[in-house]
Parts: structure tokens; C-alpha cells; sequence
């Protein structure tokens, strides 16, 4: 047993499997007194079940760690709720969150149903919005916490993920909404944009050039979760770990501005801001434009 996050009460959801047990694995490794929470349901959110939670704690038993399981559905106000109450009931506090929890049903947007679109959002944005916002109230009367939302490299866009997209593009805002709402209260806020071999890896429609395991990720977490990361002051970022990578993501804010001498017209703008504001070159339409040219001419017949 290490000592890096030791006497901490951290609360993992989406701990059953994946990085979401590695998490909770080295937590507790670390001497954190860890909640598991997994609603236990398949990739498409299929067929909940309590017994993955329940063997992560079998497990950090078995090493000498404290646990306790929570099969709750985190997209509800009721589930994220519990996971708190549960840490506060069990161990008199909550110290850290960290939301893994996610789902995928991967769609072409033009055929994408209102049945594909809400659960993965649910699970992913709004279940980190229910857990944060409950594990908020808690860290605001301690004057401490951490909150860390799990986010993806494709938030910049995704092919046919749309769903998944939008959602891990909403839980950055949303760190970055906690970060600058809880840092008078002494709790930091931050994302992690893992690229690690799991179940729901398995399905990312591109490959994967940089991939790592889910112990990678794990380890940057206990950082994340550790005094040590809260004395340097870290909130309101985006970290990547693929392996042996890391990596930190740029903040928002605009690249070029102009301005008119008048009012704008359709046609001012046409005339105007191609050779000024211009765009921001998108690389992974890039890449997606390089795979269709490449399909072209594999079609083609040779000469």
C-alpha cells in the first residue's frame, strides 16, 4: 500500500471495469478509502447489474484497502446523489470525485435516433453533472475537494459518434464551469482525455496511433486526486495520457479578429474575411478527407 492519497475518500463511477477500475484500484492502493459505483450495464447500457461494482471492492479488500459498492444509475439526480451520501454516511466525507461512467451507441448522425442520442448523453454529461453537483455541496462545506471529469480526444469531433462527441465536449465546459464556480471554496476541477485499450476503445471508428492501458490512466488520476497536484495549483485543465504520452490540452479563445468600418452585409463579409478572420484549419477533417481520397483511388481502375 502507497500513501499518495492517503486518508482521502474518493468516489469512482464507472469503477466495475476498465479505466474506471483502474482508478479505483490505485486509489485505494494509494490508502484513499474509495466508493465504487457501476451501474453494471454492457457498452450500450444494456443489462444492469450490481456484481462488478460489488467484485472491485471484493478485490481492494483483498489487497488491505476500505471500500464500499454503489449500483446506481449516475445519469439520475437520485443515483449521483447516493454515490455522495454513500461516501459521507460510510466515511464521514468526500475528498474527490472522479466520473468514468460512459456508454456508447454509435450512429451515422443522419440516421441517429432520439433513443441513441439521450442515454449516452445522460451517462456521460449528466451523469458527471449529478455526481459533481452533489459531491459539490459537500466539498464547498470542507472548503475542499476535487472533481475530475472523464472526457475524449473526440470532442474535437467524431465521425459517427455524435452522441459521445457532444457529450465529452459538454463535460469539458462543464470542469471548466466548476473550476471557476468552486475555487473560492478551495475545490479544483479537471478533465482527462484518456486513450487506453478497453472495451469501449474497441468500437473508436479511427485507429488509435497512441494508446496506453488503463493503469496509465489510473496513476495520473491519484496524482490528480493528491495534495501534492493541489498545491501546484492545478484546476480548469485537460490532460491526455496514452501510454507513455501526456499531454495537455489548449484553453478556448480566439485566434483572429477584424473589424468593419460600418455595418456588416452578407456580401462584406464574403469580400471580407476569408483574407482576414480566415479559419482554423480542423485536423481531424483533415485526416478524414486523406481517408477519402485514399478510398477514391483504391477504386479506381488501373490504367
Amino acid at each position: 500500500m502507497g500513501n499518495f492519497v492517503a486518508g482521502k475518500v474518493v468516489a469512482v463511477t464507472g469503477a466495475g471495469r476498465g479505466i474506471g477500475r483502474a482508478v479505483a484500484l490505485a486509489a485505494a492502493a494509494e490508502g484513499a478509502r474509495v466508493v465504487v459505483n457501476d451501474f453494471g450495464v454492457g457498452v450500450d447500457g444494456a443489462a444492469p447489474s450490481s456484481e462488478v461494482a460489488e467484485a472491485v471492492v471484493k478485490e481492494i479488500e483483498a489487497a488491505g484497502g476500505t471500500a464500499v459498492a454503489v449500483a446506481d444509475d449516475i445519469s439520475t439526480m437520485a443515483g449521483g446523489q447516493r454515490v455522495v451520501d454513500t461516501a459521507v454516511s460510510a466515511y464521514g466525507r468526500l475528498d474527490g470525485v472522479v466520473c468514468v461512467a460512459g456508454i456508447l451507441r454509435e450512429r451515422m448522425l443522419f440516421n441517429m435516433s432520439e433513443q441513441e442520442w439521450d442515454p449516452v448523453v445522460a451517462t456521460h454529461l449528466k451523469g458527471t453533472f449529478t455526481v459533481f453537483r452533489a459531491a459539490s455541496a459537500v466539498m464547498r462545506a470542507q472548503r475542499r475537494g476535487t472533481l475530475i471529469g472523464f472526457t475524449s480526444g473526440n470532442h474535437q469531433g467524431s465521425v459517427s459518434q455524435a452522441n459521445y462527441s457532444a457529450a465529452k465536449g459538454g463535460i469539458i465546459s462543464l470542469v471548466r464551469s466548476a473550476a471557476l464556480g468552486l475555487h473560492k471554496y478551495g475545490v479544483s476541477a479537471n478533465a482527462v482525455a484518456p486513450v487506453a485499450r478497453t472495451r469501449m476503445s474497441a468500437n473508436v471508428p479511427m485507429e488509435l496511433t497512441e494508446i496506453g492501458e488503463p493503469e496509465d490512466v489510473a496513476a495520473l488520476v491519484v496524482y490528480l486526486l493528491s495534495d501534492r497536484a493541489r498545491e501546484q495549483r492545478i484546476t480548469g485543465q485537460v490532460y491526455t495520457i496514452a501510454g507513455p504520452k501526456i499531454a495537455v490540452w489548449a484553453q478556448p479563445r480566439e485566434l483572429r479578429a477584424a473589424y468593419a468600418d460600418g455595418a456588416w452585409t452578407p456580401q462584406r463579409i464574403a469580400d471580407f474575411l476569408p483574407g482576414t478572420v480566415g479559419t482554423d484549419p480542423m485536423p481531424l477533417l483533415e485526416r478524414v478527407e486523406a481517408m477519402e481520397r485514399a478510398a477514391r483511388d483504391g477504386a479506381r481502375p488501373n490504367a
